[in-house]
Parts: structure tokens; sequence; C-alpha cells
């Protein structure tokens, strides 16, 4: 049976952002059985009028609500569906134009009530996006965890890019109220109710991420932040790796202070590993086509991505253990963002 798909995509105060990805679902080779849910979560700068634009172009429901973030928004959107399949993206995401047939194939070859898609940087962002899209990406900074064979079939959804059955969200009610990790407790439910998630490497997402410096390091920071509270919700996720980013940020510290007293030893180690970072962000945006002096600049702007990246997981992570087990805080007290 041919699934029915509902493309599932909240938005807050992204007017053209989710324009731009309106127009990349119209290019799609393969859209007679989509249908798109856009859900305006309490925003100031509305995008009913964007929507209505594509009315003749897609088949398309905008509502609009009082602001509860994006994950209630999801699961309102997929109430509203008419679909018997989920797609759910992110406003700042555009689509290269064979994404949704590839989540038809991988689907029709293997059939899971989730899925989630990788991400990448098209050739138009910015360079500090390309490079926080490289720090988020990287086998260097994030261990290539996604799309590697171990996770192929035990993926962790990002709700970014992911898909879900309709059987699975009623079965698991969707998406929690907390605003961080929302979807890694998702993917936990599904698990736990015996549902598989699947990773598909082509069906990728070109994913805008931050802008800024300031945006990326508050976003990794509560990423860091919600990780003690997820793995206490669901103890079978902690692993020794998430310790990582707040080793690094530690380390970097000594290492710096034992250099003042010459003791260059870690500091070579750093500097290496920077090097590798500078030349890998140099060769993986030279596939996207960049002159060589912008290459450059996003190999640089990559050391920069990285150390925001673990200097804002590293500490958020360090807060919510020190207020968990230091404080014995509750889960609200100690990350009352994720849950206001």
């Amino acid at each position: 049976m041919e699934l029915q798909f509902s493309i599932i995509i909240p938005v807050y105060n992204r007017p053209n952002e989710i324009d731009e990805l309106l127009q990349s679902i119209a290019k799609q080779r393969n859209k007679s059985n989509i249908e798109i849910v856009v859900i305006d979560d309490g925003s100031e700068k509305k995008s009913d009028l964007i929507v209505e634009e594509f009315q003749e172009l897609l088949s398309i429901k905008y509502f609009y609500k009082e602001n509860s973030g994006a994950g209630d928004s999801r699961n309102y959107g997929m109430r509203k569906a008419s679909g018997d399949y989920f797609i759910i993206l992110d406003s700042d995401c555009i689509l290269p134009d064979n994404y949704l047939s590839e989540v038809e194939n991988a689907l029709d070859n293997k059939f899971t009530d989730a899925y989630g898609g990788a991400d990448a940087a098209h050739v138009n962002f910015t360079t500090t996006q390309k490079a926080i899209n490289y720090s988020m990406t990287s086998l260097l900074t994030t261990g290539g965890i996604r799309g590697s064979e171990k996770t192929r079939n035990k993926f962790q959804l990002r709700s970014f890019n992911m898909g879900i059955s309709k059987e699975a969200f009623i079965k698991t009610k969707g998406f929690s109220k907390q605003h961080f990790g929302e979807d890694i407790d998702l993917t936990f439910k599904l698990w736990d109710n015996n549902y598989e998630t699947q990773f598909i490497p082509k069906a990728f997402v070109y994913h805008k991420r931050r802008s800024t410096w300031q945006q990326f390091f508050n976003q990794t920071f509560n990423f860091g932040a919600a990780r003690p509270i997820l793995n206490n919700m669901h103890p079978s996720s902690s692993k020794i790796t998430f310790w990582f980013p707040s080793l690094f940020i530690i380390g970097l510290v000594l290492a710096i202070l034992f250099s003042l007293f010459g003791n260059n030893l870690l500091i070579i180690f750093y500097g290496i590993y920077f090097s590798a970072v500078f030349v890998d962000a140099i060769y993986k945006n030279r596939c996207l086509g960049e002159a060589c002096f912008t290459s450059i600049q996003t190999g640089l702007y990559a050391i920069i991505a990285t150390l925001v990246q673990f200097l804002g997981y590293g500490l958020g992570f360090l807060r919510s253990i020190f207020r968990l087990n230091i404080l014995n805080t509750t889960k609200e007290d100690s990350f009352p963002e994720m849950f206001s």
C-alpha cells in the first residue's frame, strides 16, 4: 500500500525561511501523495501570506495557535494531518529535489515506524553556517555518530529531519512538552514500545542551523544541559562519550596553563587537532565548489565553531550535572528553560 505522507512544519517568526522550504517542496520530483501542514506557533511575524502563495502548487494547510513550543506544535500538526506517515522538518531547512523519493524508496525497501535523515551545508550558506554545519556533523567533532553503520539501525531521531508513522505517534503520544531533547526522548519512547528506527543517509536536508556564534553557543549549551536530564529519564542512554566536550574544554584550559610554565605537550596536541579540523573543513567545503580563499576562511571558522560547540555543550552539561547530582535539585529546577 502506498504511504500517504504529511509534512509537519512548526514555524515561529520565520516567514522568509518557510518560504524557502516550501519552494524546495514544490520542486520535489514526486509529491503526488504529499500534504503539508504548517503550524504557526504564536508568531508575531505570521507566515499565513507566504503559505497562501503555495495553495495552487501544493496541498497545504495552515494553522495559527498560541505559543507552546516546537514539540507541542508538531503534535498539534500531526493531529490535524490526514496522512498515515508524518515527515517532520524544521522551518530553517531546504530539501534537495530527490528528498521525498529517497524517503519513499527507503521505506519501501525496509519499513520502519520512524526514520531520521542527515543534514548538509548548501553552497549558498554563509561561511559561519557552513562552519557550524561542519562542527555538528564531522567525524573529528562529533565522532561521526550520524549515519555510521553502528547507529544506522538504532538511530536517535533529530526533529529537524525525521519521520514517524501515525500508529507510532498515537501509541507514544508524540513529543513531550520539554523544549530541549524532546526528539531524543521520543526515540526512547519508540524503542520502549518496540518500534524500530532507521537512518536514511540519502534523505538529507540543507539545514541552516544558527547564523551567529552567540546563537550557536546558546543552542549547544542547551543541548549539553539537556543531556544529563535525558540520561536520568532514560538511564540506558547514558554514555561516557557525553563527557568528552567538558573534558576537552578542561584539557584546553590546562594545556594553556601548562604552556605558561614551559610544558607544551598538551598545547601541541590541541594544535595538531585544530590543524586537522582546519584541513578537513577546507576539503569538505572544496567539495561544495568554493573558491580557495573562501574554503580557507571556512576552515578557520570551523576551528571557532568547534570551540564554541565544545564550550557550549561542555558548560551546559557540567551545569546540569552539578545541579542534579551535587545540589540534588529536580530536573525542572536544574533546567527550568527545558520545562517552562
